[in-house]
């Protein structure tokens, strides 16, 4: 059985990650509405990632004998000045969700509940991809400045991105 404490961090965690999932929609969108479908592309595949976060955490407090507290999504940004502007609010975002997996974790750790801390390794990992990404969309989208042309090659690019069904849900029931 999980701690209440414990349980009460991921569901909270979990509607961070439905939150996550609305944002990114949101994100795609705006853009979508712009012209830039690839951009909307990469913020679509990020709104599935974020749903999956969410349901690996639904399954792991289930499988735990925890009980899943669903809670309203708060309201979400609609308008971005420019791709590197959401991508920039992409980062903030991601750092924050940092602290919060890493705040879980140390609650874990005080705990003494190794399982949650051992299933949160993932994400502690998935973190360190998701702000690496972004950085480095960010440092691209400075590169291109008001380039027309590359920032139609980089939505090109992005627009190839595909889903894949992160690995904790790969054998999930």
């Amino acid at each position: 059985m999980i701690s209440p404490k414990i349980q009460d961090a991921i569901n909270a965690q979990i509607n961070a990650e439905f939150w996550s999932a609305y944002l990114y929609l949101s994100m795609g969108m705006h853009f979508e509405t712009e012209g830039h479908a690839g951009i909307a592309n990469w913020f679509r595949i990020q709104f599935k990632e974020e749903q999956a976060h969410a349901e690996i955490f639904i399954n792991y407090l289930l499988s735990r004998g925890g009980r899943v507290e669903l809670k309203a999504i708060d309201a979400v940004p609609t308008e971005w000045a420019s791709p590197l502007a959401a991508f920039e609010a992409t980062l903030a975002h991601e750092e924050k969700v940092t602290s919060l997996i890493n705040n879980i974790y140390a609650l874990a750790e005080a705990e003494h509940d190794y399982a949650t801390r051992g299933k949160l390794d993932w994400f502690v990992s998935e973190q360190v991809e998701e702000e690496e990404t972004a950085k480095n969309l960010i440092d691209r989208l400075k590169l291109i400045g008001d380039n027309g042309l590359a920032l139609y090659m980089l939505d090109q690019e992005l627009a190839a991105r595909v889903y894949n069904v992160p690995a904790p849900l790969a054998n999930a029931k």
